[in-house]
């Protein structure tokens, strides 16, 4: 009983990895976000609607993008590509939906409404989301 308790300890130490993060995911800066959002302002007047996507420029690596799933909930992710070392091309546009693509020499395309990849995507890195607090009135706080 001895032996089989100490090849079924065995096996699952082998099987385990050192970090479930692929070391290929971490291509993008800790860049710091603090960006209050209002929706009731123009520039953001479409996430008062689900399924509405706005990018903002200058703000973590390469902007960030902010998605209205329902009416309760907004997301805010990174505009980079998690996938590739920041650049002008990794950039992620959006395509249609909730789909925003790189348009670097491999295309990844991301689901806003999830933050995974679509098949076809070099790597399994997920957007890298950002804080998102509801400070009341349509007015929210995107942070990290």
């Amino acid at each position: 009983m001895k032996k089989i308790t100490l090849i079924l300890c065995f096996t699952a130490l082998l099987g385990c990895s050192k970090s479930d993060n692929s070391p290929n995911c971490n291509l993008l800066f800790d860049a710091g976000v603090n960006l209050t959002v209002n929706t009731n302002l123009p520039q953001f007047s479409q996430l008062q609607f689900n399924s509405n996507a706005v990018y903002v420029a200058n703000q973590g690596n390469n902007g960030i993008w902010l998605y209205r799933l329902t009416s309760t909930t907004l997301y805010a992710w990174d505009a980079a590509d998690p996938s590739l070392p920041p650049s002008a091309c990794s950039t992620l546009t959006f395509v249609s939906g909730d789909i925003v693509e790189s348009n670097c020499d491999n295309v990844n395309q991301y689901s806003l409404s999830t933050g995974f990849g679509f098949e076809g995507n070099t790597l399994p890195c997920t957007l890298k989301p950002y804080r998102v607090d509801d400070l009341g009135n349509g007015q929210y706080l995107v942070s990290n």
